[in-house]
């Protein structure tokens, strides 16, 4: 598995985590299957396949306990950018071409710190499997909550 772990950053009272990975694929595909809704949904906790990708566009969530809630797509530019403000917090994609595929930057703007090592040790996860997705693989949960909330405990406290 990939062993590009996140990073986190505080700015004005708010906190960034941010996540780098490569893909061998041109940003076209990988904007493709990072804004397909039935890709999105198998990647994206809570998302439930319904999108309307376009500035002002929303973004289902459920939470699978009765919590329903939208997104609000803040930025979009194909196929290099995709945002969107979730609640109170902001995510932000980005694709930057490179000689033998892209390199995605992901970060996660959020308030409350005290949830950064959970936040870094699901998106680690879900961004596995976004990896396995992009790659054409079987999506494959690896059982590694633990060891990565231990990893980012030691490096974000």
């Amino acid at each position: 598995m990939l062993n590009e772990y996140g990073t986190l950053h505080e700015s004005n009272g708010r906190y960034a985590l941010k996540f780098e990975r490569f893909f061998p694929q041109p940003p076209e595909q990988v904007f493709y299957v990072i804004t397909n809704p039935s890709s999105f949904s198998q990647w994206y906790p809570f998302a439930t396949g319904e999108m309307d990708i376009r500035l002002g566009g929303k973004i289902a969530f459920n939470d699978g306990e009765g919590t329903t809630y939208e997104a609000t797509v803040t930025e979009l530019e194909k196929p290099y950018l995709f945002g969107f403000r979730e609640v109170d917090d902001l995510i932000n994609i980005s694709l930057h071409e490179e000689e033998t595929g892209c390199r995605m930057i992901f970060t996660h703007t959020f308030i409350d710190g005290a949830w950064a090592v959970n936040t870094a040790a699901g998106w680690h996860r879900c961004l596995d499997v976004l990896h396995q997705i992009v790659n054409g693989k079987q999506v494959e949960w690896e059982d590694n909550s633990a060891e990565l909330r231990d990893y980012y405990r030691g490096v974000f406290d």
